[in-house]
């Protein structure tokens, strides 16, 4: 893994540095919101993809959108580097720590600031967990839409950063569909806000430039949601196939038919095997894989799918359908995908998740390669994934005590995120590019394509130093890119006067 090259004179610095931000932001009630000791440092040295590690330089845990603005102001003026870090939950290494770079961590931005249901919309700061959104408009009957599987622990403000899905994205969309409006912090100190509480706004879509941006344009202190009433009635259907192939042919006969359930996710064996051992969530242990299609709405309308979605299984073959009956049984089908990557943790060392989006007529070819490509490198892979929007989640297992095996996983995983380009999709659904998929982001980009993309990083950042070493392959300093290219022929408004 190639990352940039340390700079020797900031650490040099270190401790003036540290002096800085310990004047910016102050010993608080609970300790010290500078960490400089590596016992502290360690606990930040890498995100949800361990694999890769790296001590930062100091860790700073600011309180204020005012004590961000100053951090940031200060880096930028004395050139160093800055990553900002929420949960930690990124499984790209969007979040992986420099040597030569402060640790922005936003854990203390932790409150809701405002519910506001009569225009459905949420303010909270950016630390807050995706869960809790939820959870504190529960009582009025509303809810947050995006729910990853680690909703419970990830921040929403990373949520945007990475432009999260979850389960019920296939109809309720991802962050970037529930997304109002962000206050956020420049590199160089300004403190702007994008969007708010009304549904739409005017101008260039800098909403839709931050999101999935992976904390290379600015600092997300603030994020205001749109929240959603619970529908009437929600039913989960299991569905059990002898043939992953005819489970895709099932995903495409539903969505083809004019269904779009609120969810719907797909299991192989050896990952419901591990989750019902885990959880016993009731999945049936003599299938091949399983299909998890949830449908909400008023109770007429969902008792109709349900009939037609059963129409559709029972001309596929399907040996095995089972409705739910109740709330409890419905969320206990649930609780079992959720908890499907800790449950393959249990029987494996460690595991390598891939996040790749494919077109989903493909599924059945994907899927099918995938196993090929396991007997190939001679590990296991079990797959769980969103079938609706065609976002696979393959588990690679390994054991990284074992000579080899971390690379021959990461081969393995490149391969399929190669396979999923070829098949006519991208190489990131949910997760971003982070360090994992940044050296193969030639697979999708011509690089004029990605010397543009990096021209507009150089409007939000024009020093290169908010989260370096992450996206792009090949990092061209901003003088080097020169000016967009702009055609210069005749004005499309020759009546209007140019200055």
């Amino acid at each position: 893994m190639r990352m940039p090259t340390p700079d020797a004179k900031i650490i040099s610095k270190r401790s003036i540095i540290v002096e800085r931000l310990q004047q910016i932001v102050p010993r608080g009630a609970f300790g010290e919101n500078v960490i400089i000791d590596s016992a502290g440092l360690s606990a930040y040295e890498c995100d949800g993809l361990s694999a890769y590690r790296q001590l930062p330089l100091v860790v700073v845990l600011p309180e204020t959108t005012e004590q961000v603005s100053k951090i940031l102001k200060y880096c930028n003026e004395t050139g160093v580097k800055v990553v900002a870090r929420g949960a930690g939950t990124s499984l790209s290494g969007g979040a992986l720590p420099l040597a030569d770079a402060v640790m922005l961590g936003l854990g203390k931005f932790n409150q809701i600031l405002n519910i506001d249901y009569a225009n459905r919309a949420v303010v909270t700061q950016s630390g807050v967990t995706n869960l809790s959104i939820s959870e504190a408009v529960s009582a009025a009957d509303f809810y947050y839409a995006p729910d990853p599987s680690s909703q419970i622990v990830c921040s929403i403000g990373g949520n945007v950063a990475e432009n999260s899905g979850g389960v019920h994205c296939l109809k309720y969309g991802l962050t970037t569909n529930n997304l109002l409006g962000l206050e956020i912090v420049l590199m160089n100190g300004d403190i702007i806000k994008l969007g708010g509480k009304h549904l739409d706004s005017e101008g260039y879509d800098l909403l839709g430039i931050m999101t999935g941006s992976e904390g290379l344009l600015g600092v997300i202190t603030e994020v205001t949601l749109r929240i959603l009433k619970k529908p009437e009635t929600a039913r989960a259907m299991l569905i059990g196939f002898d043939d992953a192939a005819l489970a895709g042919d099932c995903v495409a006969a539903i969505i083809g038919s004019g269904i779009i359930p609120s969810g719907m996710e797909m299991m192989d064996k050896l990952a419901i095997k591990a989750t019902e051992e885990f959880v016993h969530a009731g999945y049936p242990s003599n299938i091949e894989t399983l299909l998890i299609v949830e449908l909400d709405g008023p109770l007429d309308e969902v008792t109709d799918l349900i009939a037609r979605v059963q129409n559709i299984v029972n001309g596929l073959g399907s040996g095995y359908i089972r409705v739910s009956e109740s709330e409890t049984e419905r969320e206990k089908f649930w609780a079992g995908r959720k908890a499907a990557f800790p449950a393959i943790g249990r029987i494996t060392p460690d595991y390598y998740c891939v996040d790749g989006t494919i077109p989903r007529a493909r599924l059945p070819e994907v899927l099918m390669r995938i196993s090929k490509m396991s007997q190939k490198y001679k590990l296991r892979v079990a797959n769980v994934f969103h079938a609706g929007d065609g976002n696979l989640h393959p588990l690679i297992m390994y054991d990284a005590n074992k000579l080899g095996e971390l690379e021959r996983a990461e081969e393995f995983g490149t391969e399929i995120l190669i396979l999923c380009v070829e098949v006519g999709g991208v190489l990131t659904g949910e997760h971003g590019v982070g360090v994992e998929k940044r050296d193969l982001m030639e697979k999708v980009f011509t690089e004029e394509d990605l010397k543009q993309q990096q021209r507009l990083k150089c409007a939000f950042d024009p020093n290169g130093l908010l989260n370096p070493g992450k996206v792009f392959p090949t990092l061209h300093r901003c003088a080097e890119l020169g000016r967009v290219h702009i055609h210069h022929g005749q004005t499309p408004f020759p009546d209007i006067p140019r200055f």
